[in-house]
């Protein structure tokens, strides 16, 4: 019997991630909007982050030489396949759009199929809106340096204000 009764919560913990999670409302400021298809929401089908709701999810630390910034740093954030797994999320495509209107698609294969962050931080202090944050899509060169190239640099947007998942 109690075997059974693990069993059984091994497989409702692993089935939860696709069940919509209650998302609290943000208590800082809100530095993200999530929208399309999602299946959690905190605000009329979106989900609204602030930084300490994205800092409880997953992190990762990518260390590594960008185009945007002079010699090697380490950028963390959230993992965003975690962000979306989080949020239920469902589609073929994932918009990221910039406070400047600047938008870019990327495959949601793409996102689940490696740990791309949605950096936070950079050398552990917080991005700010004038050093491309708040938020910045930011690829694991630290892993595989063929990512290193103009196509994944068109998709590395800084200054995410929003996602949307289609």
């Amino acid at each position: 019997m109690n075997r059974m009764m693990s069993a059984t919560a091994l497989f409702l913990m692993m089935i939860a991630p696709a069940a919509a999670v209650e998302l609290a409302l943000p208590t800082g400021p809100e530095i993200l909007e999530v929208n399309g298809s999602i299946t959690s929401s905190n605000a009329d089908g979106k989900a609204i982050f602030d930084l300490e709701m994205l800092d409880a999810l997953p992190q990762r630390v990518t260390k590594a030489t960008t185009p945007w910034y002079t010699g090697e740093h380490e950028f963390s954030g959230v993992i965003i396949s975690d962000l979306l797994d989080y949020l239920g999320a469902s589609g073929e495509n994932v918009t990221f759009t910039a406070l400047n209107d600047y938008a870019s698609e990327i495959p949601m294969a793409e996102l689940k199929g490696m740990p791309v962050i949605l950096a936070t931080r950079v050398d552990g202090e917080e991005l700010s809106v004038r050093d491309k944050g708040p938020l910045f899509v930011i690829y694991p060169f630290d892993l595989d340096s063929t990512l290193y190239n103009e196509v994944i640099f068109g998709r590395s947007v800084w200054q995410v204000a929003s996602v949307s998942v289609h």
